[in-house]
């Protein structure tokens, strides 16, 4: 298709579009009496409206039931994380046993780590990559210091090459062959936080277990953004957070999978917890663990079922739409925003450099943009006009056009924004 900059083209691309009517589901922020245009999905994704009625039905059977709701709600409390496994499933490409909720991110990473970092011998390495969120980082120093490992012998990160922005799939491969018979442990962000790279999880998991080692996947940028095949990919865990892409709210409960093939591994550690015990005889309080088969044996706790809420409307929302759906306009508006950026700069004397891969493949919901000859400033303009956007030193801004709730209109209004925002400083 040949894009044009113009309202009347974006309209017309938003009037085919079939998912266009999901952005009335949604709430706005308004700066000046007007509606965003909103592009930090991948840090928190908007309200969904119905979110408010699976809250209120968690809040009227406590009031109501009290006690009795773990059993009598509508929806009761007990198994309430059972309704995630089929929509979630679909989600990131598992079998229904494979996924559930519990936690958040890096608890459930930490959590996985005990099952699946398991250090021997000289086999004890882990392979992330470079400036991988610091959360992440925090949490490989904090286990090779509690396995009694050094971060700089443990912890191997694959490096970007002098001069390039992303990380080559050969350099990932070649680390992983270098490190050999010393790798315990690849984990890896699915899609990187800072350039929005997509990492080839198929490839990488086979090459890491061929080397011997266990591979698991940070999906927190990946999980309801790209298509995941986790069980197909023979990926052995992966963990992602609910309030990005899946517009779960601020600081939500965590999804995990493990591969069916370490449910009933009896040699796996992990900590256990009540919530974990076998389902069926949970309330006769045995001494002894006896877990949940699938993903929910690594369940701890009882479940926060007032957090749960608004990431089961959110999930049920998914089911509708599908991935392929959300996939194919997401591919389709992220290159007409590439487009229109493009067209700005032919309009401005600032340059502007995307740093997110150009190959389809290899990126999703967010591009990536230096901004060279523009500071903090230009990013200042654009928020108090309505553009909800994320700054990152030096001078990156994070533009992620989600599909259920951004329009191609947006996207027009954006680059008349972003061309009115830099003419003005240059006057």
């Amino acid at each position: 298709m040949t894009f044009q900059n113009t309202r009347e083209f974006a309209k017309q691309l938003d009037a085919q579009d079939a998912l266009n009517h999901y952005q009335e589901q949604f709430i706005f922020p308004k700066v000046n009496d007007k509606r965003v245009i909103y592009f930090t999905g991948n840090s928190l994704g908007l309200q969904p409206k119905r979110t408010k009625a699976y809250i209120d039905e968690v809040m009227n059977d406590w009031a109501e039931l009290a006690v009795e709701g773990h059993f009598y709600a509508e929806k009761p409390w007990w198994d309430y994380q059972e309704r995630f496994s089929e929509p979630l499933s679909k989600i990131v490409g598992a079998l229904p046993s494979e996924v559930t909720v519990m936690n958040t991110l890096t608890v459930n990473l930490h959590l996985l780590m005990v099952s699946f970092y398991q250090p021997n011998g000289k086999r004890y390495k882990i392979i992330c990559e470079e400036k991988a969120f610091p959360s992440d980082q925090y949490m490989f120093q904090s286990q090779v210091h509690f396995h009694g490992y050094k971060p700089e012998d443990a912890i191997v990160e694959i490096k970007r090459r002098e001069g390039e922005h992303n990380i080559r799939l050969e350099d990932v491969l070649s680390k992983i062959e270098e490190v050999g018979d010393e790798l315990a442990l690849v984990l890896i962000g699915g899609v990187n936080y800072y350039t929005g790279q997509v990492f080839d999880i198929k490839t990488i998991t086979a090459a890491g277990q061929k080397a011997g080692a266990k591979v698991g996947w940070d999906l927190a940028h990946a999980a309801g953004n790209i298509k995941l095949e986790l069980h197909d990919w023979n990926v052995d865990f992966a963990a992602w957070c609910s309030y990005k892409y899946m517009n779960s709210g601020p600081g939500n409960a965590s999804g995990v999978f493990v591969h069916e093939r370490h449910h009933n591994d009896p040699d796996l550690p992990r900590f256990a917890g009540w919530w974990g015990h076998n389902k069926e005889r949970r309330f006769k309080m045995e001494p002894n663990f006896d877990p949940v088969h699938g993903a929910g044996g690594w369940q701890i706790s009882n479940l926060p079922v007032l957090s749960l809420a608004p990431y089961l409307a959110s999930v049920e929302m998914f089911a509708e739409v599908g991935m392929d759906a959300l996939i194919a306009k997401r591919d389709h508006i992220t290159s007409y925003l590439e487009f229109i950026l493009h067209e700005i700069d032919k309009e401005v004397e600032s340059t502007f450099e995307i740093i997110t891969p150009s190959n389809p493949e290899e990126r999703a919901s967010q591009l990536s943009v230096f901004l060279h000859g523009e500071g903090r400033s230009l990013f200042d303009y654009l928020m108090k006009n309505g553009v909800i956007t994320d700054w990152r030193e030096p001078n990156v801004i994070r533009l992620a056009p989600v599909p259920l709730y951004c329009s191609y209109e947006d996207m027009y209004d954006f680059g008349q924004i972003l061309k009115k925002g830099i003419l003005e400083k240059s006057k």
